[in-house]
């Protein structure tokens, strides 16, 4: 059993990515095209493409824009050349932050995760400062169940790595990143309608924030979201109600 609050935090995330559709959707392009310029355009033989996509569709995003940006990534159609960089730092009451970014000006995208940071009370890490802190892994989030079993055993059957049921009866499906998909399409498939399915970085132990200190590292978590070249950000903060 486990975060009291999980439900609640889940909700505020949700209700704040409802806000920023247009910002999902450049950062799903990034996403897709990045993904078929490694390895390729065909989701049956790349994994992260086929995540990309997934998510894209249940974000309702336009067919015509998903093959737009395969085609950008595999070099059919013309398009910007995306470098992936990770930038980890500290924000309010030494909480860490992991910041993904997905650029084409390693200058202007550092300096910007740097200010954002320095600027609101947090500051910027060195590699590996708080990386460590976390798992990289899939999750899946679902609602308060009175009955948990059947989700429970049908996660474990597909081969989640773990699932927690939380205080407040929510439930969260922990799977390896390669089989995130698998077990994300499979639940569905079943008839358990989730919440949220991501590729993250979990962290292993959380600090709990509230009142003035939840509200000042929500706003350096905003800021970074907002900006051009961040396509993910993970922290360890879980805000108490």
């Amino acid at each position: 059993m486990a975060g009291h609050s999980k439900w609640a935090n889940i909700q505020h995330r949700k209700g704040r990515q409802d806000a920023k559709r247009g910002k999902i959707f450049t950062k799903l392009v990034k996403e897709i095209t990045v993904a078929a310029r490694l390895s390729g355009g065909d989701i049956n033989f790349n994994p992260r493409l086929r995540s990309a996509v997934t998510t894209a569709k249940e974000q309702s995003m336009p067919a015509e824009n998903i093959t737009r940006a395969i085609k950008k990534g595999t070099g059919e159609l013309e398009g910007v050349n995306y470098e992936e960089i990770r930038y980890e730092g500290y924000g309010i009451s030494g909480v860490a932050i992991i910041i993904d970014c997905l650029t084409d000006n390693k200058v202007r995208a550092v300096a910007d995760v740097r200010h954002a940071l320095s600027k609101n009370g947090g500051n910027l890490g060195t590699d590996g400062s708080v990386s460590f802190l976390f798992k990289h892994c899939g999750s899946i989030f679902y609602a308060p169940l009175d009955d948990n079993e059947a989700l429970m055993d049908e996660a474990i059957n597909l081969g989640a790595e773990d699932v927690i049921i939380n205080d407040d009866k929510s439930v969260e499906i922990i799977t390896a990143p390669n089989d995130f998909t698998k077990i994300n399409e499979g639940l569905e498939k079943l008839g358990f309608k989730k919440e949220l399915a991501e590729l993250t970085m979990k962290a292993e132990n959380e600090i709990n924030l509230k009142g003035d200190d939840a509200s000042r590292m929500q706003k350096i978590l905003d800021i970074l979201e907002d900006l051009d070249d961040v396509q993910e950000v993970y922290t360890n903060a879980n805000f108490e109600e």
